[in-house]
């Protein structure tokens, strides 16, 4: 059944605009246009971050050159930025829908090429976790579990199609990559969290009087004003102090202020885009049947066993109730009416 007629212009105007990408609903276009949007834009604004020793240098947080600049860190900030940048680029792609339709070789080659390029960025990223935003432990946790995540997830969605699973395929990959989203979202919540908590006082974070030396570079007397106690014999705590966690004053200042607030505010949205892609999967069921009754043609010719169950679904390995394919159930209604004459009778 064809859909009703659009009831204004402007509903006939967008479906101008989005059924030549292949979106066959507007509130599908209307997420693909906010989240795509979002993390092509952060993407495009993170491309001159490729010069780690020029553009990143200077636009990273107060006191992340001072570890990334050389050593293992250094390879592990270059191999993440190098990867997850294009990699983020072309995901995007991934999405529309008629790329999938009419490029398939396209959406293939590049799944293969996301992939890959996903997992060496899992790697850059825990090559820096100890050290990065401070390296809190609530901080080097969250990059951890997000990095074991969308690395499980990323197998999960590659067993799923090489199994013709389409349905299990999608829903993978849409979790995958709004996990990995919250990096954007986790910087919205830490500039708020970071401009709340001197209103409240009293947030330290230690640091290393080399590194807060280090953000004082081309100051060292202020360094030696705003710190005394790095200077004054055994005046630390194995060459630590603590600095005052406010968004003004110095870079030292600003670097706790980001310290404190990162980890918090990655665990608060990586919770927040996890429960949200399970309510975006939960309320597009219809979405996720016809994949899963394309699949089970595709396997069916494959000459797979258990087909339309063939991937890793809940009723092939969990207690779900099996799952029947379009044409299954509409046999199964014609043989009950056949069993049951009297009560289709009159």
């Amino acid at each position: 059944m064809t859909d009703s007629k659009p009831p204004n212009g402007f509903v006939r105007g967008m479906r101008k605009v989005y059924n030549p990408l292949g979106f066959k609903k507007g509130y599908n276009f209307t997420l693909w246009f906010i989240f795509g949007g979002a993390l092509f834009g952060f993407i495009l604004a993170r491309l001159q971050y490729l010069s780690i020793g020029g553009k990143f240098k200077d636009g990273s947080s107060p006191g992340e050159w001072y570890h990334l600049r050389a050593g293992h860190e250094r390879i592990g900030i270059t191999l993440h930025l190098a990867t997850i940048i294009p990699t983020g680029f072309l995901v995007v792609f991934q999405f529309i829908p008629w790329i999938r339709y009419n490029a398939l070789l396209f959406h293939r080659i590049n799944g293969y090429i996301i992939v890959f390029l996903l997992l060496l960025s899992n790697v850059g990223a825990l090559m820096i976790a100890r050290h990065s935003f401070g390296g809190e432990f609530e901080t080097q946790v969250f990059v951890g579990l997000l990095a074991i995540m969308t690395t499980v997830g990323a197998i999960l969605a590659y067993v799923n199609i090489k199994r013709l699973q389409i349905d299990q395929h999608r829903a993978w990959m849409l979790r995958i990559w709004f996990w990995a989203g919250s990096i954007i979202t986790l910087r919205i919540i830490m500039i708020i969290s970071a401009l709340i908590i001197p209103k409240v006082g009293g947030f330290y974070q230690a640091m290393p009087c080399d590194k807060i030396s280090f953000m004082f570079e081309d100051d060292q007397a202020s360094f030696r004003e705003s710190f005394p106690a790095c200077v004054t014999p055994n005046g630390t705590t194995n060459g630590w102090v603590a600095v005052n966690a406010k968004f003004s004053g110095s870079s030292a200042n600003v670097a706790a202020s980001l310290g404190l607030c990162f980890g918090t505010a990655g665990w608060l949205a990586l919770a927040m885009h996890a429960a949200g892609v399970e309510i975006y999967l939960r309320l597009t069921p219809r979405e996720g049947n016809r994949l899963r009754n394309v699949s089970y043609q595709r396997q069916m010719e494959a000459g797979f066993r258990h087909p339309g169950s063939s991937g890793l679904t809940s009723d092939h390995w969990g207690d779900a109730n099996t799952w029947q394919s379009a044409s299954q159930t509409t046999d199964n209604v014609k043989m009950e009416n056949i069993a049951s004459p009297e009560e289709t009778s009159g």
